[in-house]
């Protein structure tokens, strides 16, 4: 029979004061700051989950909703939302809080896709999920769509990609804002 882990027991949060250096030309903090803070929360958290080396994989989306500013607190919760046989999917909530007046800000979530790699280098079968409460299997099944959805994505990207779809595309393309000259 499989292991399995509850996703309690490989929740993580990360807790960072952003500092001057953190900023970019307009003040705030960099975006890649925030990246880099989140693909360390996510592999924090996948190598709980798997006891395992893990690696990136690919990111979901990341919408940056508010600047994060420096000197305030930046924490990132993440949890094991799916697993498959040696891959999971990290969701990641990033908030910010002001020290001064306490105010927390959603900044942006995420979805970090993580494979485990056992020591040979090779993906290596993680735990089974133990789903507890609704909040947990909304999000399995959540994670479990954008899965199919990726899947579709990718045909649909590689079906594009045939040259034979040309003309569709020039008709298409050419009601946006450019200019075709082919030469």
């Amino acid at each position: 029979m499989d292991d399995y882990k509850t996703v309690k027991q490989s929740q993580t949060t990360l807790t960072e004061l952003m500092i001057p250096s953190y900023s970019n030309f307009g003040g705030k903090v960099h975006g890649g700051v925030i990246l880099g803070l989140m693909d360390k929360v996510a592999y924090a958290c996948a190598a709980k989950h798997a006891g395992n080396y893990c690696v990136t994989v690919s990111i979901d989306t990341v919408n940056f909703l508010a600047p994060v500013e420096v000197g305030e607190l930046v924490s990132l919760l993440a949890s094991v939302n799916y697993v498959g046989n040696s891959s999971m999917v990290i969701g990641i909530r990033v908030q910010t809080e002001n020290v001064r007046t306490q105010q927390i800000k959603h900044t942006n979530s995420s979805y970090f896709t993580m494979v485990a790699m056992g020591d040979d280098h090779q993906p290596a079968k993680v735990p089974a999920l133990i789903l507890q409460t609704q909040t947990e299997i909304k999000r399995f099944y959540e994670a479990y769509h954008r899965r199919e959805l990726t899947k579709y994505y990718n045909q649909e990207q590689n079906r594009i990609k045939n040259d034979s779809e040309l003309e569709e595309a020039i008709k298409i393309i050419s009601q946006e804002r450019c200019k075709i000259e082919l030469l």
